[in-house]
């Protein structure tokens, strides 16, 4: 296993200090029932983390969408988060990335026959939700909802980065943890994300100790499989989609992301090719008219007739309904596609579990099981 790098700001403990007393009141309050956490007859699967950053959320959330529908009518709840507007709403046909939020956008491109909604409250979400008709709604999978205590989730999925184990983190602004460790008695299942695919036994004992779960708790390892190459402006260009394999060594790639860590990405592409000119934005970055002519002139600088622009599926939502991105870049623009892949043989323990939890507990539980059902 790699050492920890974790960088700890420990001057700022004192803040920490206070920041993670307001945090323990406001769970104890829970605890005590002084503040109410509502529960909802029907499935509902929470799916966060204790810690700011990246870890694999939505990716993850996509795994359980592909794993459910096939099966079940699935809704996915998220705060929109710095969405354009306010309050519950449902996406559309005509939905954006400024309208809902560019996670929500991507996973309703992607699944197109499930219902996608974003509110901040994520009680009044739900109870919107469970308003519709035709179809009604089965299970519902809540996105970064882990702090948001007044729902009461049936089945909670705690996710932590393989790099930055939440056991070796530190309260923020020391660190990056939203609570302390002991929030992560509330999952009934802890995945390890952005693993090694070839994550050795040792490793996997050696991070079951240290993360010291119950043993109610189910611990999963997973790791990310990017797929083909995706034309973010299809009409605009004759090659679709790209296996990453048919990336030449003499290729440059102006990669752009928005997300908080371009490292893995970098990591994949240069399997392929070693001219990648990185230009990085912060998490969720709105791209500015500027943001546009410095991505143009960049991609002027690299080498005619073996160049190609690629981002992720998630900054690709913000680029698409740009009104300053040149034209002349379409077609070279492509997204990589990121899949979750469950390690260790567990797959089919991961699977069964969360298609046992949704089945026992749907209104619909006497719904013939398909022979495909355990596949994501």
């Amino acid at each position: 296993m790699e050492e920890s790098s974790i960088k700890i700001h420990k001057w700022l403990y004192p803040v920490s200090w206070l920041y993670g007393m307001g945090v323990a009141l406001r769970n104890k309050l829970f605890d005590w029932g002084k503040l109410q956490s509502k529960s909802f007859d029907i499935p509902v699967i929470c799916i966060g983390n204790i810690a700011v950053g990246g870890t694999g959320k939505t990716p993850h959330t996509e795994y359980l969408i592909k794993l459910l529908h096939r099966n079940f009518r699935v809704a996915v709840l998220s705060r929109g988060y710095k969405r354009h507007t306010k309050g519950f709403i449902l996406s559309t046909a005509e939905s954006n990335a400024r309208s809902i939020g560019d996670e929500p956008y991507q996973i309703k491109s992607k699944f197109s026959d499930i219902r996608v909604a974003v509110d901040e409250d994520r009680c009044h979400g739900i109870e919107k939700l469970l308003t519709l008709q035709e179809p009604s709604i089965e299970v519902i999978l809540l996105d970064d909802a882990f702090q948001h205590r007044y729902v009461k989730a049936g089945l909670n999925i705690l996710l932590t980065d393989y790099h930055r184990l939440f056991c070796d983190d530190a309260l923020m602004p020391a660190g990056r943890l939203r609570e302390s460790t002991r929030g992560k008695n509330r999952a009934q299942i802890v995945i390890v994300t952005k693993c090694p695919p070839d994550i050795k036994p040792i490793d996997h004992n050696i991070i079951a100790k240290r993360l010291n779960l119950f043993p109610y708790q189910q611990l999963y390892f997973s790791s990310f499989r990017y797929g083909k190459l995706q034309a973010v402006f299809p009409v605009c260009t004759a090659v679709r989609e790209r296996e990453l394999s048919s990336l030449q060594a003499d290729e440059q790639i102006l990669l752009i992301t928005g997300i908080a860590s371009p490292d893995a990405i970098i990591r994949e592409l240069e399997m392929y090719t070693r001219n990648i000119d990185l230009l990085a934005f912060d998490d969720h970055h709105s791209f500015s008219q500027r943001d546009m002519s410095q991505i143009k002139e960049k991609f002027g600088y690299l080498k005619e007739g073996r160049r190609l622009i690629i981002t992720t599926e998630k900054d690709a939502t913000r680029l698409i309904d740009h009104r300053a991105l040149d034209a002349e870049l379409k077609p070279f623009i492509y997204a990589l596609p990121i899949e979750v892949e469950i390690l260790q043989n567990q797959q089919d323990n991961f699977n069964q579990h969360i298609i046992g939890y949704v089945r026992e507990n749907t209104r619909n539980g006497s719904l013939p099981e398909r022979e495909d059902a355990h596949k994501p």
